[in-house]
């Protein structure tokens, strides 16, 4: 399994110009390259490579190793792009936004992250310090910070390329590490989790992670941004950006406590997670307009990878299964019905008379999917008829 881990480098003054010099040259040849393959149009890597390899070390600087992952830099950002294109994600053929992606090269933007291999980043774990290449020649001792655990991941598993990445005024480093995925164990049973708005995360066992803490940090930040907007100067947008970038790490680290709280709740216990499939709801779903904004920040989408990583490290179960009904459907007698839930935190059957908060029986309806769905996953092939 794919994970990455990313430490904070402390250089001196005179390391952050060099680094600083040498993200900004690998950039711009990166653009360069990209100008290369949009003209002569070049989609492999090595043609790529041949045409303008020279290039890049005369003229930025490069040496032979960064020019090579600056090629495969551009190779990789045409794929995406191919790749985003295909799946309809830039809208139609005719719409403005992919006429502009398809008609104009791709470029970087100064800052952008540079990927180093091992030829070019050497990490020094015991002394927590990196050697890595520069325009100004081979930087040695330049120091990091990380957590123990951080540490002991990269000591033990990290594997392929780091990318240099400056965000803020703050250099890190994002290094994949392989870790070992466990074998997921034969449940005993599932724990049904129901995302939603106010209620972040809700399991069948009626544990409630709410979400009035963040919805209420949103809407502080909402109203921020509104008095910023309304100045219209270079500072506000600069301010704007990084209360973007903190509201998004915050909203993060609220989904990374929940589902941690979670799986190890399903570890402790022998159980597999299940949650509701709800891709594409926001293109179902129609709001008024004071609703929009609270549907377009809801992170139900990064929870469920957080669940779903986080499980797989674990070697717990994880399923997804069919979100249809599953707020409206009594559990105990299966009528289903929409005046079931005649308010948004109260369910009560009409047919039976069960009750109870809407979202814990809506984790119970998914914990009943899942028993179904892996029932009929994990049942015993049938012998063929003689």
């Amino acid at each position: 399994m794919k994970l990455v881990v990313q430490v904070k480098l402390l250089p001196t003054p005179a390391q952050a110009s060099a680094l600083e010099a040498t993200l900004r040259n690998c950039n711009r040849a990166a653009t360069y390259a990209s100008h290369v393959a949009f003209t002569k149009k070049l989609k492999d890597r090595n043609g790529l490579q041949k045409a303008v390899y020279a290039d890049l070390k005369a003229l930025f600087g490069l040496s032979a190793q960064p020019a090579v992952r600056a090629v495969k830099k551009v190779v990789d950002a045409y794929a995406t792009l191919k790749a985003n294109l295909q799946a309809g994600n830039l809208g139609s053929p005719t719409s403005k936004r992919h006429r502009t992606a398809v008609g104009n090269p791709i470029g970087f933007r100064p800052e952008a992250a540079q990927p180093f291999d091992d030829r070019c980043l050497s990490w020094q774990y015991d002394a927590r310090t990196v050697s890595i290449w520069t325009v100004a020649g081979r930087m040695k001792d330049v120091r990091f910070a990380c957590s123990p655990d951080q540490l002991k991941t990269l000591v033990q598993y990290r594997k392929g390329e780091s990318d240099l990445v400056r965000r803020g005024g703050t250099w890190f480093l994002i290094a994949t590490c392989d870790i070992p995925e466990p074998e997921p164990y034969q449940p005993a049973d599932w724990i049904g989790v129901d995302r939603g708005i106010v209620n972040l995360a809700t399991t069948s066992d009626g544990t409630n992670h709410q979400g009035r803490r963040l919805g209420r940090y949103r809407r502080w930040q909402a109203r921020k941004r509104a008095e910023l907007q309304a100045k219209q100067t270079r500072s506000a947008t600069r301010r704007l950006a990084r209360r973007a970038r903190k509201e998004k790490r915050h909203a993060t680290q609220v989904n990374h406590r929940i589902s941690k709280k979670i799986v190890s709740v399903a570890q402790r216990t022998g159980r597999g997670i299940a949650i509701e499939e709800l891709g594409g709801i926001r293109e179902r779903v129609r709001l008024r307009r004071d609703q929009r904004g609270t549907l377009s920040s809801w992170p139900f989408h990064q929870l469920g990878q957080h669940l779903a990583y986080k499980a797989r490290k674990a070697g717990v179960p994880f399923l997804e299964v069919d979100a249809a009904h599953t707020s409206q459907r009594c559990p105990r007698c299966g009528h289903t019905e929409r005046a079931n839930r005649p308010t948004r935190d109260h369910f009560r059957c009409r047919r039976c008379g069960l009750a109870g908060p809407a979202d814990v029986v809506a984790g119970v309806n998914v914990r009943n999917r899942a028993r179904s769905v892996w029932a009929f996953v994990t049942m015993p092939v049938p012998a063929p008829a003689e």
